[in-house]
């Protein structure tokens, strides 16, 4: 186990997998269900944080209920900015300098006039607060947008061209294109045609894969998405075939420890074959997933790095440097975050 007792926090890091609802504070989710006098599941309350599995279909459906009683909060634009400043807020508290904040924007249109006003409100907001980062240390933040494998998939090439219309490579902007929710769900194949609609765009493509679903899963995904980072990726480890694919096309892994063992991917930290991944060479970012139900953040993932797999502060270094090379950070942001990894190290 390291000895180091360099701050976590302090560590300059980019942060590539967070919801944009498991984001949430827990103290916003019950402000916002008081405000509207709607009733929130014991999990969110008194048993907070909840106990998760994802090991079933059953499970999985506990989980998703939890994630859809806390999106049914979110009413309106003031609402939707205030869960992009305060996930960067919270970002920048600990040391993230870049956020990739991920979001459907259907779960929201109902409320602000459709998936259009939906997402440029959360781009509009993801400038401002990137604007005055330099002033409030908040991280500065890019905006991915996901379709989700249990819609039809022409609603993901509908979310593609939206997208694409508000593509860029700045904060503020969308950087990329996602595939979320239960990878147990929908054919993977169909969803190309969107994906292909982001990639002419110049969007980053980053489906989440192999986590629930083993090495075949990621297989697939890589034959049908061609994507640059897979969102998790950890269970790549089960086939070396396959995980040397990942490495030899440098398709970056998004790793959600604290997920991977809320959701009973793997019994405890032990399990999660963070140190088999690093040592067969892939770039790796670590990730939070979605906080809100799973009760760790950003730097929380990093502890668990030094703490239970023994990293140390070379080898987190590392892993905060992959972070940003894996990311979609603009040019500046990327050589001062990685100039002050050095300057972490020296301290």
């Amino acid at each position: 186990m390291s000895e180091s007792h360099r701050s976590l926090e302090a560590l300059p890091k980019a942060h590539l997998h967070l919801h944009f609802t498991g984001s949430m504070r827990v103290e916003t989710v019950r402000e916002m269900a008081a405000a509207r006098r709607t009733r929130l599941p014991d999990a969110l309350l008194d048993a907070y944080p909840p106990t998760l599995s994802a090991a079933d279909e059953r499970g999985w459906f506990r989980f998703q209920r939890l994630y859809d009683a806390a999106r049914h909060c979110v009413r309106g634009e003031a609402d939707l900015r205030r869960i992009v400043r305060e996930a960067a807020t919270d970002d920048g508290a600990e040391g993230s300098r870049w956020l990739e904040l991920q979001v459907d924007p259907t779960s929201y249109a109902p409320f602000v006039g459709g998936i259009t006003p939906a997402l440029e409100i959360i781009l509009d907001e993801a400038r401002s607060v990137s604007y005055d980062a330099a002033t409030t240390g908040a991280a500065q933040v890019g905006i991915i947008v996901a379709a989700s494998r249990v819609r039809h998939p022409l609603e993901a090439r509908t979310l593609a061209r939206l997208a694409s219309h508000h593509a860029g490579d700045r904060a503020g902007e969308v950087i990329g294109f996602g595939l979320s929710n239960d990878e147990r769900r929908g054919v993977t194949e169909d969803f190309a045609p969107a994906f292909d609609i982001a990639r002419r765009a110049g969007l980053a493509l980053m489906p989440h894969a192999g986590e629930l679903l083993g090495p075949t899963a990621i297989d697939t995904t890589l034959d049908a998405l061609a994507p640059d980072r897979l969102g998790h990726g950890v269970r790549s480890v089960e086939d070396p075939r396959v995980l040397d694919r990942v490495v030899a096309e440098g398709v970056a892994l998004e790793v959600c420890p604290g997920s991977n063992v809320s959701l009973g991917v793997y019994r405890d930290d032990e399990e999660v074959p963070l140190r088999r991944l690093i040592e067969a060479g892939a770039t790796i970012a670590l990730g939070a997933d979605d906080p809100l139900l799973f009760g760790s953040r950003l730097t929380d993932q990093y502890r668990t790095a030094r703490e239970v797999h023994g990293l140390d502060d070379d080898a987190l270094a590392d892993l905060a440097r992959g972070s940003f090379r894996a990311s979609l950070a603009p040019t500046e942001v990327r050589e001062a975050a990685l100039a002050d990894i050095d300057a972490w190290l020296q301290s």
